[in-house]
């Protein structure tokens, strides 16, 4: 499985993703630049990605607390997720998501 990852200074990277790992993992495993301070707690938003359009519709929705936790960042979108909240699926396959600067 790959997951499509931009990063802030719009470099494209096709990523190898494991079934069951969190978004966040599969960024931080590859070395692009992602804070994820809390570690995938979903207690910062140091993991904020911003999701492409036409995957949005195949994610479970954010759950009160991140979406908490998005509406603090100055960087958010209405495609704003937090990748720590992302779980990798065999339906994501392929799934494209951009870094976003706050993250860095």
């Amino acid at each position: 499985m790959q997951i499509h990852v931009t990063d802030p200074a719009g470099t494209a990277h096709a990523l190898t993703a494991t079934p069951g790992w969190r978004v966040m993992e599969v960024i931080k495993d590859a070395g692009l630049p992602m804070r994820a301070d809390c570690g995938g707690c979903c207690a910062c938003a140091t993991c904020h990605v911003y999701v492409d359009e036409a995957w949005l519709g195949k994610l479970k929705p954010a759950s009160s607390e991140e979406q908490g936790l998005l509406s603090e960042s100055y960087e958010q979108q209405p495609n704003s997720r937090l990748a720590c909240q992302i779980t990798v699926t065999e339906n994501l396959d392929g799934l494209a998501v951009t870094i976003a600067k706050d993250s860095l």
